[in-house]
């Protein structure tokens, strides 16, 4: 047994995550971490606020609202019923997995953090957070949706979006400098530079380096490490309880605890009995941290490492076939021309055509030849190809939008502070039937040709 011997954590949870206490570290050392100086954040400020968006993002995601939405709203939509699954069960169970790979990447950057913390709880957050996936933590405090917590994610938003400005200053500020170095070369070769406009650029200059000193000073960079690292670590926690409220009926390895929240949706309550907790801190490894040979592994920690929702989509599906990113663009470009009243040249149609894989470049072929040897008025056939696109459109475009979403969110390029919450892969063509999909593909494509045929677009 790791620290907090006899301790109930969630009854400390103030001192225990809050920097200020030792937590079963000992008096000794509970003086050294007073004695030392606290530090900011500085430049771990982005860092930070791109872990408090995602944070946010995935509270916003789990509220009765957004359930609900999620349940009788997307998993009911035309597109995913028929291309992906009818089955709530599976449906929730994918939408669960993919919400707690996020908060297991969240969690593990908040336990990184916490090594740079002085306060023991922090330091051991992994442990903390591993204790807590296992079901042995007394959550009684971890109140999901309650004002304190909803004061917390106003802040939180707030220091987000103070943050979001400070970046996008400093970015401004950088390309300013560089170019202020290049009108000083300038104004060395060239004494008839405009003084004037020289003094302006210096007036601008001058401005946006105020204004990165004001972000600097309302943002997350001036904040105290131990008590942002605390904050995220007491979202994490309560996210995961939350998870557990509303996916336990569906996700068995999930933990049940013993709170006073009840998950309430539209169609009625969603309850799981309880089982006793302990109340003490047992774990000696981290779930966070474990290396990937490592066996052993209890059915709670293999449900927190294995569940790569991603890399489960099989064979027959267009993400097991590595064709939802392909397929999605395709479809946005059918959208794109259909809508378009402009002619669709030689090197448009056969950029197109080169996206398809050689099955599905048949398939339209043989479609596209028979649909062309039954014509008859052109004119009424154009209309009718055009409706019957724009219905099929109506609950395929959706999909692929989503999955051309969901890939830019998880950009590692893009510096992302949007709190709101994201597209999940239940959502996109990733677990979309690739037969069906292709057969509707097919469809749209023939009916697009069709529809420039007939309107002498080509």
């Amino acid at each position: 047994m790791v620290g907090f011997k006899n301790r109930g954590w969630l009854h400390d949870i103030s001192s225990l995550l809050g920097g200020g206490g030792g937590g079963g570290a000992g008096v000794d050392n509970a003086a050294a971490e007073r004695r030392k100086k606290p530090s900011r954040l500085g430049i771990l400020c982005f860092e930070t606020a791109k872990i408090m968006s995602r944070l946010v993002s995935l509270y916003r995601s789990l509220s009765d609202e957004e359930i609900y939405r999620l349940r009788k709203g997307v998993m009911k939509s035309e597109g995913v019923a028929f291309l992906n699954s009818k089955d709530e069960g599976f449906l929730m169970s994918l939408a669960c997995g993919e919400m707690v790979e996020d908060l297991d990447r969240a969690a593990s950057a908040v336990s990184r953090l916490g090594k740079r913390c002085n306060s023991f709880g922090l330091n051991r957050f992994d442990l903390v957070y591993t204790d807590l996936k296992m079901g042995i933590i007394d959550v009684g405090k971890l109140e999901y949706g309650s004002k304190v917590n909803e004061r917390k994610l106003q802040k939180m938003e707030r220091l987000i979006s103070a943050t979001s400005c400070l970046h996008a200053a400093l970015d401004g500020l950088m390309q300013m400098e560089i170019s202020e170095r290049k009108m000083k070369q300038l104004k060395n070769r060239q004494m008839q530079l405009q003084k004037a406009n020289f003094d302006l650029f210096n007036e601008k200059l001058e401005n946006q380096r105020k204004m990165v000193s004001h972000f600097r000073e309302v943002s997350l960079c001036v904040r105290l490490l131990n008590k942002s690292v605390s904050l995220m670590a007491r979202i994490v926690c309560i996210l995961f309880v939350r998870m557990s409220v509303v996916f336990g009926p569906y996700v068995p390895h999930l933990p049940s605890f013993s709170i006073k929240e009840q998950f309430l949706s539209h169609s009625g309550p969603i309850t799981k009995p309880s089982k006793p907790t302990l109340l003490r801190f047992h774990s000696q490894r981290s779930v966070l941290f474990l290396k990937e040979n490592d066996g052993g592994l209890t059915a709670e920690e293999m449900f927190s490492r294995s569940n790569n929702v991603f890399l489960s989509a099989g064979p027959s599906t267009l993400g097991g076939s590595g064709l939802a990113s392909r397929y999605a663009n395709v479809i946005l470009l059918a959208e794109k021309y259909l809508d378009s009243r402009e002619p669709v040249d030689q090197i448009d149609r056969e950029s197109l055509y080169q996206m398809l894989p050689e099955n599905l470049r048949v398939l339209v072929r043989t479609k596209l030849s028979k649909n062309m040897k039954s014509a008859e008025d052109d004119a009424m056939l154009a209309e009718g190809w055009r409706d019957a696109m724009a219905e099929m459109l109506r609950w395929l475009a959706p999909m692929a939008h989503c999955t051309v979403k969901w890939q830019m969110e998880r950009s590692f390029d893009k510096m992302r502070f949007d709190p709101k919450p994201g597209v999940l892969l239940l959502q996109t063509l990733h677990f979309s039937d690739k037969v069906k999909t292709e057969a509707a593909i097919a469809e749209l494509l023939v009916g697009l040709s069709c529809i420039c045929k007939y309107e002498n677009r080509v």
